[in-house]
């Protein structure tokens, strides 16, 4: 596990505790893929992941010590300031650190929680939504197949495929199963996700719509 370089015991509990995050950004947008799309939400992006996808277009927030520890409290009150009353989590990897502060924060508050996570480390915080998007460099670790809402696999390759429906077994029974195109790749793999999800109609496609609207 990686995690940001403080050198100071007084930082390193709070990390601990959740109470701070490196905080690669935040802001006020609307959710462009998965089950949540078109919702306005405020987005929390964290900075830490070692699960390192060739394909990741955040590669930026990979090195935690490249973003600022932000007094948590100080992130909620900005997410409060917002019409919506939505967060979204995500990364770089969240589960990297203790989500527990943050999400009892922002539910006392009213606020739903949405995480991001590609489950390769254990699950923390109380969420209203999970989408776990597994990535083939580490596979998701505890209950978070049975915890989550939607299982979004990035596909990459036609092979990718088979590999997703590796994980359609072990999640509840509730769980909306997506196929989304990498946007790199997506000319080629779109047409045969289309073929796929029709003949496969228990899955469905997600979009980057943000990214075709010019949504940040």
């Amino acid at each position: 596990m990686i995690s940001p370089k403080t050198n100071n015991p007084k930082q390193d509990k709070l990390l601990a505790e959740g109470k701070l995050l490196p905080l690669m950004e935040e802001f006020y947008t609307i959710q462009g893929e998965g089950f949540n799309t078109g919702e306005a939400a405020y987005f929390i992006r964290v900075g830490g992941c070692d699960v390192g996808c060739r394909w990741c277009d955040v590669k930026e927030s990979w090195n935690p010590d490249l973003h600022p520890l932000t007094e948590t409290a100080k992130i909620v009150a900005n997410a409060l300031a917002q019409p919506a009353k939505a967060v979204v989590v995500t990364g770089g990897e969240p589960l990297l650190y203790n989500m527990d502060f943050l999400c009892s924060e922002l539910k006392n508050a009213g606020i739903k929680t949405y995480l991001e996570t590609s489950g390769a480390y254990p699950l923390s915080g109380k969420w209203d939504w999970i989408c776990l998007s597994p990535k083939k460099n580490s596979a998701p670790v505890g209950n978070i197949l049975q915890l989550a809402n939607e299982l979004k696999v990035i596909i990459y390759n036609d092979s990718d495929l088979a590999w997703a429906e590796k994980f359609a077994p072990f999640v509840n029974p509730n769980c909306i199963l997506y196929l989304q195109p990498e946007w790199s790749r997506a000319s080629f793999v779109t047409p045969v996700i289309i073929d796929y999800v029709m003949k496969n109609p228990r899955w469905k496609i997600s979009l980057q719509t943000h990214k075709y609207l010019n949504i940040p």
